[in-house]
């Protein structure tokens, strides 16, 4: 199950524009979607994104408005690309790329979304089996006065 379906685009773009772009064939639709959402979960992978994303067989536990916004943004971009149709696309270029512009900040920890998910750390704290030792130091460092 995926964050949006093809219905939920019809607030980024009109059902019969998809349609001519597409020529009717809903696995184009259903492809872009499907990279809208991994182009997403490469900007927030600090998050937990099977709470934000979901699985194929189950929806996501935290729907959020802004993600979902993003994924279409995103979404209808990968199908007006392959438009020659009237369709101003500079206005649609300019959302995509609004909307990689606030994954990046998400990611790089500039803002945060209230109540999305952290991914659990705890497990990832565990030290390393084995008895490796590890040690590093700066580079010499060569003065002359």
């Amino acid at each position: 199950m995926s964050l949006i379906t093809p219905t939920d685009l019809k607030t980024h773009i009109y059902a019969e524009v998809i349609a001519e772009i597409t020529r009717n064939d809903d696995s184009i639709t259903t492809e872009a979607i499907q990279a809208a959402e991994s182009e997403a979960m490469l900007y927030l992978s600090r998050y937990d994104l099977l709470q934000l994303f979901g699985t194929e067989s189950t929806p996501p536990a935290r729907p959020d408005p802004l993600l979902q916004r993003l994924v279409k943004d995103i979404a209808v971009w990968h199908i007006i690309r392959l438009s020659a149709t009237g369709i101003e696309q500079s206005v649609y270029r300019t959302a995509y790329q609004d909307a990689i512009k606030l994954l990046t900040e998400i990611g790089e920890e500039r803002v945060s979304p209230y109540g999305w998910p952290y991914t659990d750390t705890a497990s990832a704290a565990q030290p390393p089996d084995g008895d490796a030792i590890s040690w590093n130091s700066n580079p010499k460092r060569h003065n002359h006065y």
